[in-house]
């Protein structure tokens, strides 16, 4: 059931829920993007109370600012309080398991477990080795995607766009555009604006905050995701309640690509003690 999501400083966000048991929050990627875990969600529904939401300025939620983490986080216990939870398991993708992992060093005691999927750790120095990866990955698109990502582009070529470079993130390079595409339907529009202010932020040093978090966590990812995979490595090592599954033939949308290991590994890991 949608729902809107009023926020401290008036903001509507979007909102939904189903399923059945303990909640679990989601976290979309982006920054600037939307949910796209339907998916998951039904997956999970049958043991948990998922709920989805659309991040300030994103998708189906008021396109307003201020754009910041602080605020994000702010928005996310919006989310929980909207709909009475006093605690909550949160899973998040990409961004959105930077924010989870924001979340829950701001607020311990509200967060009783939590899912990293796809984030890119607590060391910031990945980014050379992802652009280097994005480009070999594109292939043949690169020529085509460098011309929209250096014009002014047409609402139809910022999807034309954001295509590209989403099937860069798939294993399977043969199923990749038709997994980007499926990602883009239904389009609502990337909020650059949004992308820029939380890409701008400096990222903070948290090891010594995750080294104390006692919160059970659980990190999954793509083997064959092209951000590179190491750069998790420090976050697993500060982390003193966690564990890690690797799905080998998966990329960055690990659910797509292996939904049997992804489920299995999450639903498990939910539904222990």
């Amino acid at each position: 059931m949608d729902q809107a999501v009023g926020t401290d400083d008036g903001v509507r966000l979007w909102a939904t829920r189903q399923g059945d048991g303990e909640p679990v929050v989601f976290c979309h990627g982006g920054p600037g993007l939307w949910d796209m875990m339907a998916d998951v969600a039904a997956a999970l529904s049958a043991a948990a109370t998922v709920c989805r939401w659309d991040q300030r300025g994103c998708g189906r939620s008021q396109r307003q600012g201020p754009y910041s983490v602080e605020r994000t986080v702010a928005d996310l216990d919006a989310v929980r309080a909207h709909f009475g939870w006093d605690r909550v398991a949160l899973l998040g993708h990409s961004w959105g398991a930077q924010l989870a992992l924001r979340y829950t060093l701001a607020h311990p005691e509200r967060v009783t477990k939590l899912v990293y999927v796809s984030g890119t750790g607590i060391d910031s120095s990945w980014h050379a080795d992802y652009q280097r990866n994005l480009r070999e990955s594109l292939g043949g698109h690169l020529a085509r995607w460098e011309w929209l990502r250096d014009r002014e582009r047409t609402a139809e070529e910022d999807r034309e766009y954001c295509v590209l470079q989403w099937s860069a993130d798939f294993a399977d390079r043969e199923r990749a555009l038709q997994h980007a595409e499926a990602m883009a339907d239904p389009w609502f529009g990337v909020n650059f604006e949004c992308n820029a202010a939380l890409n701008r932020e400096p990222s903070p040093d948290l090891r010594e905050q995750c080294e104390t978090l006692k919160v059970l966590t659980l990190i999954v990812d793509g083997a064959a995701d092209i951000r590179p995979r190491w750069a998790v490595d420090s976050l697993e090592q500060a982390l003193p309640n966690v564990t890690r599954v690797s799905l080998p033939d998966a990329g960055h949308l690990p659910w797509v690509e292996d939904p049997t290991g992804f489920h299995t590994a999450v639903s498990g890991f939910l539904s222990g003690p």
